[in-house]
């Protein structure tokens, strides 16, 4: 994608090549936020080569940060209001058919709705959320059961497990893996 910027003398510039189709990108260039833990992700990476194994520990990390790169949020209404809201609590664990409720339109409207714009189920999109909220707050030093609670799970051990579905490993030993 053409584009351009400036930096000043004193920047560290990492440059992230993107693979075509192995992440959810925007489609026109835009500026993308990131979170403490991203800059380090990237800054592993960016010593890494651009030959590491996929299957080694740069391209566990590699994975990560692209699933952290690109949360698909919609610019219609409902969307927006859903998104913002889970954003600001996490732990809300209302169901499909509780937030069409809120959203005044049915269950069923709003799951071709959310899978429309953002590509992914309501389960998905809100795992994804919890998986970028999560990862956040472990790599910020909270404890796996505080981040657990913060996102409401009714267990650690519930947590745990969607953490190690989605990232292969439990989080004490997906971090330890990244040193």
């Amino acid at each position: 994608m053409l584009h351009s910027n400036r930096v000043t003398d004193n920047a560290r510039l990492c440059f992230l090549f993107v693979e075509p189709g192995s992440a959810l990108m925007p489609e026109k260039c835009c500026t993308l936020a990131i979170s403490p833990m991203m800059r380090e992700l990237i800054l592993y990476l960016a010593v890494q080569g651009p030959d590491y194994p996929r299957d080694g520990a740069a391209g566990r990390v590699a994975a990560v940060l692209l699933e952290q790169l690109y949360l698909p949020v919609s610019d219609h209404p409902r969307i927006r209001h859903l998104a913002d809201a889970l954003v600001m609590d996490p732990a809300d664990r209302s169901t499909l058919a509780q937030w069409a409720g809120k959203l005044a339109m049915s269950e069923r409207s709003l799951a071709r709705l959310l899978k429309r714009e953002t590509g992914l189920t309501f389960g998905r999109w809100r795992q994804q959320l919890h998986l970028i909220i999560a990862l956040q707050q472990l790599a910020a030093g909270r404890p796996v059961q505080q981040v657990a609670g913060n996102l409401g799970y009714d267990s650690v051990t519930a947590f745990i497990t969607m953490f190690k579905k989605a990232l292969g490993r439990p989080p004490a030993q997906y971090f330890a893996a990244l040193s």
